[in-house]
């Protein structure tokens, strides 16, 4: 059988070398990889993550925290982080807290994370002061996907421009009666974007002088059947009715376009309706909406591990990922 090191006395350079070269990693000369990759073709050597471990001293895992699987956001940031680690050669473990918590002592608490993995992205969720020393002690790197932990890198949107942009689109067409179907508060989903977003909201309908009314302003859970019950109790309960709604996801984005179906509010004749994301669903059901692409983000932070893992300098603070107003259906210019 043979191993990596009948590779590296072949071309007389290092195991880790010879790792680099297979793994299309940064660091190695054309000259050593062209020759390294010939060699490890005549020799019949195949590389595995167990043997790239070996000339590493690593396991060649990263592993992925996150409260659930289920949702939309989650799930596709980790194909995209999949994606980048397998191009890598690298392995995924996904720690998952479940969605109730129940979790969070195993994972936590019995060091789990520092047996098994390189390095540690974390999905947006409310950390605890004992977690947050607990990842502090990690001796990986560690990024954050989605909305920012304190303390942590982050990569992500810039949720106060991108919820700007979608009520100034609102605003640009002639709306003044503006709603908001609010998200947050279930087992630490998405911390700080439920803030950062309500605040966001607020400050630009004040900037152009609008009210912000209370019973305009409701809570959907990020969640689609949520969000419906709420927007019908809404529109039913309200003595005048908002001309537009503003949702902070899509999914709830398609409760509050159920909603109006139900009670024969038309979409955009008589409600506009945006969202923020740009969810698979939103092409074929005509959602205006704010596109990011979590794959993308996902993709960008597992690959910035990975470049650490391989001796690059950190990055410190990553850039905003891109945002894009993607214009549907279900807006238009209010009723007169």
């Amino acid at each position: 059988m043979v191993i990596i090191e009948d590779v590296a006395a072949a071309t007389r350079v290092s195991t880790a070398t010879v790792s680099r070269a297979l793994r299309g990693l940064p660091g190695v000369s054309d000259g050593t990889r062209a020759r390294v990759l010939l060699a490890a073709q005549q020799l019949g050597y195949v590389p595995s993550s167990a043997a790239s471990g070996l000339a590493s001293g690593r396991t060649m895992a990263m592993g992925v925290l996150l409260p659930l699987i289920e949702r939309w956001y989650f799930s596709a940031v980790l194909e995209g982080v999949d994606r980048q680690l397998r191009s890598a050669g690298y392995d995924l473990i996904v720690f998952s807290l479940g969605g109730t918590g129940i979790n969070r002592e195993r994972v936590f608490h019995r060091s789990i994370l520092r047996k098994r993995i390189d390095a540690l992205l974390v999905m947006c969720m409310e950390i605890t002061t004992e977690e947050h020393l607990s990842l502090r002690e990690l001796e990986s790197p560690t990024i954050v996907v989605g909305g920012s932990v304190q303390g942590v890198r982050h990569v992500s949107i810039d949720d106060d421009a991108a919820v700007c942009e979608a009520v100034e689109y609102l605003i640009s067409l002639g709306h003044t009666k503006i709603a908001h179907l609010r998200g947050g508060g279930s087992y630490g989903l998405y911390f700080e974007v439920p803030r950062i977003r309500e605040e966001a909201f607020l400050k630009t309908m004040a900037k152009h002088g609008l009210p912000v009314r209370e019973e305009w302003s409701v809570f959907g859970d990020f969640r689609f059947k949520e969000a419906k019950t709420a927007v019908i109790e809404m529109l039913s309960q309200v003595t005048e009715r908002p001309t537009a709604i503003f949702c902070s996801s899509d999914e709830m984005a398609f409760g509050a376009l159920m909603a109006a179906a139900s009670l024969g509010v038309t979409v955009p004749g008589e409600l506009s309706i945006i969202g923020i994301d740009d969810h698979e669903f939103a092409d074929p059901m005509g959602l205006t909406t704010i596109r990011q692409d979590p794959g993308e983000q996902g993709a960008y932070a597992a690959g910035l591990l990975l470049a650490e893992l391989e001796g690059m300098q950190p990055v410190v603070c990553p850039p905003p990922q891109p945002h894009t107003l993607i214009r549907r259906g279900s807006t238009a210019p209010p009723p007169r």
